[in-house]
């Protein structure tokens, strides 16, 4: 399970990276770095957002195991 929540740490910190980007710089690296291949943006986004739910998921189980 630590690998697992290590991975989507790391995807996660990757699309806060990016909506800061977007926020800031009006620069979205994903569609920089992917280009034309919107089903790929598509993919990383989905990825991002459920690594954002397993983070969710283990904040809170933190709260309930104290």
């Amino acid at each position: 399970m630590a690998t697992l929540q290590k991975i989507a740490l790391i995807f996660t910190i990757i699309g806060a990276l990016n909506w800061g980007l977007i926020g800031i710089f009006d620069f979205n690296l994903v569609e920089t770095v992917f280009k034309d291949l919107d089903m790929l943006h598509r993919i990383i986004y989905a990825i991002v957002g459920i690594c954002g739910l397993i983070n969710i998921g283990i904040y809170f189980m933190d709260f309930v195991e104290k």
